[in-house]
Protein backbone atom coordinates (compact mmCIF):
# COMPACT_ATOMS: atom_id res chain seq x y z
CA UNK A 1 0.00 0.00 0.00
CA UNK A 2 2.74 2.45 0.73
CA UNK A 3 4.86 1.36 -2.10
CA UNK A 4 1.69 1.21 -4.31
CA UNK A 5 2.62 3.07 -7.83
CA UNK A 6 -0.77 3.85 -8.63
CA UNK A 7 -0.57 5.97 -5.87
CA UNK A 8 2.45 7.57 -6.66
CA UNK A 9 1.74 8.14 -10.38
CA UNK A 10 -2.28 9.20 -9.17
CA UNK A 11 -2.16 10.71 -6.07
CA UNK A 12 1.40 11.62 -4.79
CA UNK A 13 3.10 13.18 -8.10
CA UNK A 14 -0.36 14.97 -8.67
CA UNK A 15 -0.48 16.45 -5.46
CA UNK A 16 3.02 17.47 -4.91
CA UNK A 17 2.53 19.22 -8.27
CA UNK A 18 -0.54 20.80 -7.38
CA UNK A 19 0.62 21.92 -4.05
CA UNK A 20 4.42 23.33 -5.66
CA UNK A 21 2.39 25.16 -8.42
CA UNK A 22 -0.05 26.98 -5.71
CA UNK A 23 2.85 27.34 -3.37
CA UNK A 24 4.77 29.32 -5.87
CA UNK A 25 1.78 31.06 -7.10
CA UNK A 26 1.44 32.56 -3.51
CA UNK A 27 5.24 33.42 -3.20
CA UNK A 28 5.53 34.77 -6.68
CA UNK A 29 1.94 36.98 -5.86
CA UNK A 30 2.93 37.79 -2.19
CA UNK A 31 6.61 39.01 -2.70
CA UNK A 32 5.31 41.40 -5.70
CA UNK A 33 3.36 43.22 -3.94
CA UNK A 34 4.49 43.20 -0.67
CA UNK A 35 7.73 45.38 -2.56
CA UNK A 36 4.11 48.26 -3.57
CA UNK A 37 3.53 50.77 -1.02
CA UNK A 38 0.03 51.12 -0.53
CA UNK A 39 -0.92 54.81 -1.02
CA UNK A 40 -2.91 55.42 2.26
CA UNK A 41 0.24 54.19 4.05
CA UNK A 42 -1.81 51.93 6.45
CA UNK A 43 0.60 48.81 7.25
CA UNK A 44 -1.93 45.69 8.20
CA UNK A 45 -2.20 46.10 11.51
CA UNK A 46 -3.14 49.69 10.64
CA UNK A 47 -5.44 48.73 8.10
CA UNK A 48 -7.30 45.95 10.56
CA UNK A 49 -7.60 48.46 13.12
CA UNK A 50 -8.83 50.72 11.21
CA UNK A 51 -11.81 48.41 9.05
CA UNK A 52 -12.88 47.13 12.47
CA UNK A 53 -13.53 50.68 13.94
CA UNK A 54 -15.42 51.77 10.34
CA UNK A 55 -17.78 47.94 10.20
CA UNK A 56 -19.20 49.58 13.50
CA UNK A 57 -19.50 53.06 12.39
CA UNK A 58 -21.44 51.84 9.40
CA UNK A 59 -23.60 49.38 10.69
CA UNK A 60 -21.72 46.02 9.23
CA UNK A 61 -23.67 42.94 10.25
CA UNK A 62 -22.00 41.79 12.92
CA UNK A 63 -20.56 45.47 14.31
CA UNK A 64 -21.02 44.21 17.84
CA UNK A 65 -18.58 41.61 17.25
CA UNK A 66 -16.13 43.13 15.98
CA UNK A 67 -16.02 45.97 18.42
CA UNK A 68 -14.30 42.84 20.80
CA UNK A 69 -11.99 41.99 18.40
CA UNK A 70 -7.89 42.53 19.21
CA UNK A 71 -5.25 42.89 16.53
CA UNK A 72 -2.25 41.02 18.04
CA UNK A 73 1.22 40.21 16.85
CA UNK A 74 2.59 36.74 15.98
CA UNK A 75 5.64 34.73 15.24
CA UNK A 76 6.70 33.49 11.68
CA UNK A 77 5.97 34.61 8.45
CA UNK A 78 2.92 34.49 6.81
CA UNK A 79 1.55 32.91 9.93
CA UNK A 80 -1.88 35.31 10.15
CA UNK A 81 -4.97 33.75 11.10
CA UNK A 82 -8.04 34.70 13.24
CA UNK A 83 -8.59 32.63 16.08
CA UNK A 84 -12.55 32.55 16.98
CA UNK A 85 -11.97 31.37 20.30
CA UNK A 86 -10.24 34.14 21.57
CA UNK A 87 -11.98 36.38 18.63
CA UNK A 88 -8.25 37.99 17.93
CA UNK A 89 -6.40 38.69 15.26
CA UNK A 90 -3.15 37.50 14.48
CA UNK A 91 -1.01 39.21 12.03
CA UNK A 92 2.48 38.33 11.56
CA UNK A 93 5.44 40.92 10.98
CA UNK A 94 5.89 41.02 7.45
CA UNK A 95 2.05 41.64 7.42
CA UNK A 96 1.60 43.95 10.53
CA UNK A 97 4.26 46.38 10.52
CA UNK A 98 4.33 46.46 6.55
CA UNK A 99 2.53 49.35 4.41
CA UNK A 100 2.59 47.52 1.31
CA UNK A 101 -0.54 46.30 -0.35
CA UNK A 102 -0.03 42.68 -0.07
CA UNK A 103 0.07 43.51 3.69
CA UNK A 104 -3.38 45.35 3.30
CA UNK A 105 -4.90 42.43 1.40
CA UNK A 106 -3.79 39.61 3.76
CA UNK A 107 -4.86 41.61 7.03
CA UNK A 108 -8.56 42.55 5.31
CA UNK A 109 -8.81 38.92 4.37
CA UNK A 110 -8.48 37.56 7.56
CA UNK A 111 -10.73 40.18 9.07
CA UNK A 112 -12.85 39.36 6.70
CA UNK A 113 -12.92 35.77 8.73
CA UNK A 114 -13.76 37.79 12.09
CA UNK A 115 -16.62 39.17 10.27
CA UNK A 116 -17.86 35.66 9.44
CA UNK A 117 -17.43 34.58 12.69
CA UNK A 118 -19.51 38.17 14.09
CA UNK A 119 -22.35 37.26 11.97
CA UNK A 120 -22.48 33.60 12.57
CA UNK A 121 -21.57 32.82 8.62
CA UNK A 122 -23.31 29.46 8.63
CA UNK A 123 -20.68 27.88 6.22
CA UNK A 124 -17.94 28.92 8.84
CA UNK A 125 -20.03 26.98 11.49
CA UNK A 126 -20.27 24.05 9.68
CA UNK A 127 -16.20 23.58 9.04
CA UNK A 128 -15.85 24.56 12.89
CA UNK A 129 -18.27 21.60 13.58
CA UNK A 130 -16.18 19.27 11.45
CA UNK A 131 -12.79 20.04 13.51
CA UNK A 132 -13.23 17.02 15.70
CA UNK A 133 -13.93 14.36 12.76
CA UNK A 134 -11.34 15.72 10.60
CA UNK A 135 -8.81 15.25 13.89
CA UNK A 136 -10.02 11.84 14.82
CA UNK A 137 -10.36 10.61 10.97
CA UNK A 138 -6.80 12.15 9.97
CA UNK A 139 -5.23 9.49 12.39
CA UNK A 140 -7.47 6.78 12.67
CA UNK A 141 -8.98 6.52 9.00
CA UNK A 142 -5.94 4.75 7.18
CA UNK A 143 -5.07 3.03 10.41
CA UNK A 144 -8.23 1.38 9.95
CA UNK A 145 -8.25 1.26 6.00
CA UNK A 146 -4.99 -0.47 6.63
CA UNK A 147 -5.73 -2.90 9.36
CA UNK A 148 -9.29 -3.56 6.76
CA UNK A 149 -7.26 -4.60 3.95
CA UNK A 150 -4.19 -6.58 6.16
CA UNK A 151 -7.27 -8.67 7.85
CA UNK A 152 -9.09 -8.51 4.74
CA UNK A 153 -11.70 -6.81 6.14
CA UNK A 154 -13.78 -5.05 4.26
CA UNK A 155 -16.04 -3.38 6.91
CA UNK A 156 -13.19 -1.91 8.74
CA UNK A 157 -11.95 -0.91 5.62
CA UNK A 158 -14.96 0.82 4.53
CA UNK A 159 -14.80 2.21 8.02
CA UNK A 160 -11.98 4.04 7.70
CA UNK A 161 -13.25 5.47 4.67
CA UNK A 162 -15.81 7.16 6.23
CA UNK A 163 -13.14 8.50 8.97
CA UNK A 164 -10.82 9.61 5.34
CA UNK A 165 -13.47 11.44 3.78
CA UNK A 166 -13.80 13.28 6.77
CA UNK A 167 -10.42 15.39 5.85
CA UNK A 168 -12.14 15.89 2.30
CA UNK A 169 -15.49 17.50 3.41
CA UNK A 170 -13.45 19.77 5.37
CA UNK A 171 -11.33 21.18 2.68
CA UNK A 172 -14.58 21.46 0.59
CA UNK A 173 -16.52 23.24 3.43
CA UNK A 174 -13.24 25.30 3.41
CA UNK A 175 -13.20 26.54 -0.08
CA UNK A 176 -16.33 28.58 -0.05
CA UNK A 177 -15.20 30.39 3.89
CA UNK A 178 -11.96 31.39 2.34
CA UNK A 179 -13.57 33.09 -1.06
CA UNK A 180 -15.94 34.89 1.07
CA UNK A 181 -13.79 36.01 3.63
CA UNK A 182 -11.46 37.03 0.43
CA UNK A 183 -14.46 39.11 -1.48
CA UNK A 184 -15.53 40.98 1.89
CA UNK A 185 -11.34 41.73 2.22
CA UNK A 186 -11.78 43.72 -1.59
CA UNK A 187 -14.66 45.56 -1.10
CA UNK A 188 -13.59 46.66 2.39
CA UNK A 189 -10.30 47.80 1.35
CA UNK A 190 -11.91 49.61 -1.52
CA UNK A 191 -14.66 51.26 -0.16
CA UNK A 192 -12.32 52.38 3.59
CA UNK A 193 -10.09 54.14 0.93
CA UNK A 194 -7.30 51.91 2.18
CA UNK A 195 -6.48 50.94 -1.46
CA UNK A 196 -6.84 53.85 -4.00
CA UNK A 197 -6.15 52.76 -7.18
CA UNK A 198 -6.58 50.40 -10.04
CA UNK A 199 -3.17 48.71 -9.50
CA UNK A 200 -3.33 48.77 -5.90
CA UNK A 201 -7.04 46.47 -6.46
CA UNK A 202 -5.08 44.42 -9.26
CA UNK A 203 -2.46 43.91 -6.74
CA UNK A 204 -4.70 43.12 -3.82
CA UNK A 205 -6.85 40.68 -6.32
CA UNK A 206 -3.49 38.53 -7.01
CA UNK A 207 -2.80 38.10 -3.47
CA UNK A 208 -5.82 36.79 -2.18
CA UNK A 209 -6.46 34.22 -5.77
CA UNK A 210 -3.36 33.28 -5.41
CA UNK A 211 -4.16 32.58 -1.78
CA UNK A 212 -7.45 30.37 -2.38
CA UNK A 213 -5.37 28.71 -5.28
CA UNK A 214 -4.09 26.83 -2.47
CA UNK A 215 -7.43 25.53 -1.15
CA UNK A 216 -7.95 24.78 -4.50
CA UNK A 217 -5.19 22.38 -4.77
CA UNK A 218 -5.84 20.96 -1.10
CA UNK A 219 -9.40 20.40 -1.88
CA UNK A 220 -8.21 18.21 -4.88
CA UNK A 221 -5.36 16.75 -3.36
CA UNK A 222 -7.58 15.27 -0.68
CA UNK A 223 -10.42 14.11 -2.80
CA UNK A 224 -7.54 11.97 -4.84
CA UNK A 225 -6.44 10.41 -1.60
CA UNK A 226 -10.11 9.71 -0.73
CA UNK A 227 -10.84 8.09 -4.39
CA UNK A 228 -7.66 6.07 -3.91
CA UNK A 229 -8.76 4.88 -1.22
CA UNK A 230 -12.40 3.59 -2.55
CA UNK A 231 -10.95 2.37 -5.21
CA UNK A 232 -8.52 0.21 -3.15
CA UNK A 233 -11.22 -0.89 -0.96
CA UNK A 234 -13.78 -1.86 -4.10
CA UNK A 235 -10.79 -3.76 -5.22
CA UNK A 236 -10.56 -5.73 -2.34
CA UNK A 237 -13.96 -6.30 -2.10
CA UNK A 238 -14.45 -7.92 -5.93
CA UNK A 239 -11.26 -10.12 -5.12
CA UNK A 240 -13.05 -11.64 -1.79
CA UNK A 241 -16.35 -12.28 -3.98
Amino acid sequence: MFFDPTYLICVALPSMLLMGIASWYVKHAYNKWSRVRASSGLTGAQAAQQLISRSAYVGEAGADGLRNVRVLGVGGNLTDHYNPQDKTLYLSPSVANSPSVAAVAVAAHELGHAMQDAEGYLPMRFRSALVPMVNIGSNLGWILILAGLIFRFTELAWLGVFFFAGGALFALATLPVELNASARAKRLVAEAGIIRSEEEQRGVNQVLNAAALTYVAGLLTAVMQLLYYVFLVIGMGRRDD
